[in-house]
């Protein structure tokens, strides 16, 4: 035998089982429109760092893909090198942010409403997008590969010095010449 407010009672009260079925639609929808306008404010989040000397500055979107890179007069006398590793220790400064700012989104949007999916979605962006540890801190550098080897000299003819090799000929097309470096 099954209680009043068991699942025989509605079935004896099938107005009572509309009206919870449409409260449970309802509560349904409201947190639907909730997840919704929780995505549509995360994918409008822009989240920006800047270099300390403040000649890079990136921006990125909350799935981590850069939006924005903007220099300062400072790049132009740096060498190469220093301005990849000042562009990505910017920009990955900027993902570490994403984060925090989309569980803000969450609890401001969510209350605390499904703490697991929470919690799973943002161990899942912590993972892809590591807090820096020191903002201003260069990442390891990678190992360098050993140079490639020096192929050996050609043995000296005796008394003289090394002849250069001869370039070979080949059949060009004359209007192809000008195009032909040798």
């Amino acid at each position: 035998m099954t209680s009043p407010n068991g699942l025989g009672g509605l079935m004896r009260d099938p107005e009572e089982t509309i009206r919870r079925i449409d409260e449970w639609a309802a509560g349904f929808a409201a947190k639907a429109e909730r997840y919704q306008a929780a995505q549509e404010q995360t994918e409008r989040l822009r989240l920006t760092a800047t270099s300390g000397d403040g000649a890079v500055s990136v921006t990125v979107g909350a799935d981590g893909t850069v939006t924005d890179l903007t220099f300062s007069n400072k790049v132009k006398s740096f060498a190469l090198e220093e301005l990849s590793r000042q562009i990505l220790t910017t920009m990955r400064r900027a993902q570490a942010q994403i984060a925090d700012r989309v569980a803000g989104v969450m609890a401001e949007q969510l209350g605390d409403e499904d703490r697991d999916t929470r919690s799973a979605l943002l161990d899942s962006l912590r993972g892809r997008f590591p807090e820096q540890d020191d903002p201003g801190a260069a990442p390891p550098a990678p190992p360098v590969p050993p140079p490639p080897p020096v192929p050996p000299t050609p043995p000296t003819p005796a008394g003289g010095a090394a002849q250069p090799p001869r370039p070979r000929h080949t059949a060009v097309d004359p209007d192809e010449e000008d195009n032909n470096p040798w």
